[in-house]
């Protein structure tokens, strides 16, 4: 298998500070939007991708990480958020594990809050994540559409972060890797801004991952760039015969299951 991936963040039009912080070195690939007072989120997002980073199962080579240890280390950044910040800061965080079993490869995906991930593989484009987000819930008991989720005067309300709340645990995926996939992991800042159309026509015309994020961060900025916008994107090859055959499944650290 042949990874090639590449990232961006930028500040944005309208904040002072950039909040966001990544992590984008095989075989992990995160985005954490931080939130806070003056440089408190700053701080909580970037004490998130420091623990993940140090992590001895996410090392450079590494796929044997499972959804139980992705989620003790968001346990120990949130710990370390909350002792850095009493409690005052936090970051959503999502992103992709690369893992194998038996030789098979898969992606693990992890979220928490309403930072995405999002995947283009086989022609197909979807949202892998779910929002952890007060508007996300009105849309699931349709109180409100998609659309005008998009406009809601609380839609950057998150339900779930890590560093502060009661809420702090991730929702997991694995799906198997398919050859051609493309992987966009993204804070809010881009989401915003850009629909999931303008999005996925990004994800499907260019062929570079770099072209993708450059293009993408410039499209936010066109918007308004009204956030800090992060992105990183993710290309994976195949050899014959590695393509997993597996179906895709929603996963949790307590029974995390392969196929």
């Amino acid at each position: 298998m042949t990874l090639s991936y590449a990232f961006g963040t930028d500040r944005g039009l309208r904040r002072e500070l950039n909040e966001d912080a990544f992590l984008a070195a095989d075989p992990i690939f995160a985005v954490a939007d931080g939130m806070g007072g003056h440089e408190a989120g700053e701080v909580a997002s970037r004490e998130c991708i420091s623990v993940l980073s140090q992590q001895e199962v996410l090392a450079a080579g590494s796929r044997s990480a499972t959804a139980v240890d992705v989620q003790l280390a968001l346990r120990q950044a949130d710990a370390r958020i909350r002792e850095l910040s009493q409690a005052r800061a936090g970051t959503t965080v999502t992103g992709v594990v690369l893992v194998e079993e038996r030789g098979v490869p898969y992606w693990l995906v992890f979220n928490v809050g309403d930072s995405r991930t999002y995947r283009l593989s086989q022609g197909r484009f979807s949202q892998i994540s779910v929002d952890h987000s007060e508007v996300q819930e009105l849309v699931d008991g349709g109180f409100i559409t998609p659309a005008e989720a998009l406009v809601h005067p609380r839609r950057h309300v998150v339900t779930r972060a890590l560093g502060t709340g009661p809420d702090t645990e991730a929702d997991y995926w694995l799906l198997p890797v398919e050859d051609g996939d493309r992987i966009l992991v993204c804070s809010d800042g881009l989401t915003g801004e850009v629909d999931d159309e303008g999005i996925r026509r990004a994800l499907s015309a260019l062929d570079h991952p770099q072209d993708v994020v450059d293009s993408l961060i410039q499209a936010a900025l066109r918007s308004g760039g009204r956030d800090n916008v992060t992105l990183v994107v993710v290309d994976a090859s195949l050899s014959e015969g590695t393509a997993a055959h597996a179906g895709a499944q929603k996963t949790t650290p307590h029974e995390e299951n392969h196929g």
